[in-house]
């Protein structure tokens, strides 16, 4: 049996960071699909951008502090997932302060949103209070608790406007408003003013991503998704934000990360 080579700036080295019950779920259901792969290894197909290679490790935010900080600081990339229902998750702040000293990129997953107690704006709160953390809110959750049906992915949502008023109603109209806070987050200031019409200004989507994975890997910002993925769902919002937004281990520049491919 051949051996096929892999592209080093294909390969995302990522630890999913939570509470146990949370990140065990995650990660089960990203592994699901490819246990014909190595052990905590997804394979993973973005549209234009070819075959990526995830390796995952999972780490539990009740570990002891320097075990903790340890497992970040040596990370290529994080996911802290954080339950919609909690109020303060316990070493939340932490874990997104230490991966800010560390120079570890991350992105936020936001769990839970089907419960009748989630409140996705706390959420964001918390981001927002925490040093070195600028949440960027990629996905709008359609509804909440029993009502939750969904999110809006606000980066490419321009190709849903004309079925926007029959399908989301009164809901397109605060995705539009998201939509301007999103591209204000990445705009510099000597970048073209958006709009000021009725419309927010419409960036290419690939552009928006190239601007938010340039924030996200220098640490200045969080890119926040919704966990819209059901039992038996589809993963490719997160692992699509994995391959564009982390870097590769050839990217990663801490002196204690090691090729290990």
């Amino acid at each position: 049996m051949g051996i096929r080579a892999v592209d080093p700036q294909s390969i995302r080295n990522v630890t999913i960071v939570g509470e146990p019950a949370e990140t065990t779920r995650v990660v089960r259901r990203l592994l699901r699909d490819h246990a014909g792969t190595p052990a905590a290894t997804v394979v993973h197909r973005v549209p234009g951008r070819g075959e990526h290679t995830i390796r995952v490790a999972e780490l539990s935010s009740h570990a002891p502090l320097a075990d903790l900080e340890r497992a970040i600081r040596v990370a290529d990339g994080a996911v802290v997932v954080l339950n919609a229902v909690t109020a303060r998750a316990s070493r939340f702040e932490t874990i997104l302060r230490v991966a800010d000293d560390h120079q570890v990129a991350r992105l936020c997953l936001v769990t839970g949103l089907d419960h009748p107690a989630a409140d996705f704006d706390r959420c964001v709160r918390a981001i927002t209070e925490t040093r070195g953390a600028r949440p960027l809110t990629l996905h709008l959750p359609l509804g909440a608790g029993a009502g939750f049906d969904g999110v809006i992915d606000l980066v490419p949502m321009w190709a849903l406007e004309p079925m926007a008023a029959e399908f989301y109603g009164s809901r397109w109209q605060l995705a539009e408003q998201w939509y301007r806070d999103l591209v204000a987050a990445v705009t510099d200031k000597d970048d073209e003013v958006p709009d000021s019409g009725r419309a927010p200004r419409k960036i290419p989507p690939e552009q928006l991503h190239d601007r938010i994975r340039s924030v996200t890997r220098i640490g200045e910002a969080v890119p926040v998704l919704c966990d819209a993925a059901r039992r038996g769902g589809d993963n490719a919002a997160l692992l699509d934000a994995i391959v564009r937004y982390l870097p590769s281990p050839m990217l990663v520049c801490q002196p204690e990360h090691v090729l290990d491919y």
